[in-house]
């Protein structure tokens, strides 16, 4: 048997295509022989980082964004529904605080990236299917009780989401995005003949799978398929 190849996803839940991204390569963690590692980044960071515009500021690449969503909501299998106010959610509330508190989540979880997973999703759905807020406590400690954490320590995770410790720790993860060449998200780090190769957007499954030596058998992979 040989060793799981460790694939780094950089993601940011204000970001849908990340979303995208996330639930394939969740539905790959099974299929490929692969050890996913999830990487809770902040996407405003990268972008100041980078010196990349978001889609918002260029009105026609905003237009093709909101069409396209549609589009691979249903060729993926993910329930993508555009907040009334994009620009609203995405630009200026942001997710700052969200990315803070799945941070603080994985710092505290003992092993494996479950809860991590659920929170995760559980923002986006917020944001990204239910048009509602991401940014107050309140909302935060409303997608960690869906995410299945109890009630007793979700006052601790959110007191520890604003320590140094956590915001520490999400600015180094944004920080190793970019030392990878990151200007947006999702963001696939993998290793190829033990060189890091990055693969940027939820449009590079196929490509990512030929370097690696494993089958893309589509958005909705069946497990039985892959050995075929």
């Amino acid at each position: 048997m040989t060793s799981k190849k460790v694939i780094e996803l950089f993601y940011d839940v204000v970001s849908p295509y990340s979303w995208l991204g996330f639930e394939v390569m969740c539905r790959y963690r099974n299929v490929w022989n692969i050890d996913l590692k999830l990487r809770p980044a902040f996407l405003g960071g990268v972008m100041h980082g980078s010196g990349n515009k978001p889609p918002g500021v260029i009105p026609n690449k905003f237009m093709y964004m909101t069409r396209d969503l549609n589009r691979l909501s249903e060729y993926f299998g993910v329930p993508l529904q555009p907040p009334s106010d994009p620009f609203e959610a995405m630009f200026n509330k942001g997710s700052l605080s969200a990315m803070r508190f799945v941070t603080a989540v994985q710092a505290t979880e003992k092993s494996g990236d479950e809860q991590v997973e659920q929170v995760s999703r559980e923002l986006w759905r917020r944001i990204w299917s239910e048009d509602k807020d991401i940014t107050e406590p309140a909302s935060l400690a409303e997608a960690a009780v869906k995410a299945g954490i109890p009630e007793s320590g979700i006052k601790e995770l959110l007191e520890l989401s604003t320590s140094k410790e956590i915001k520490d720790k999400l600015k180094l993860s944004t920080q190793e995005a970019l030392d990878h060449g990151a200007f947006g998200f999702p963001m696939l780090v993998c290793r190829v003949d033990g060189k890091p190769e990055m693969f940027f957007g939820s449009d590079r499954f196929e490509l990512l799978a030929h370097c690696i030596g494993e089958k893309w058998l589509g958005p909705k992979p069946d497990k039985t398929a892959a050995k075929l």
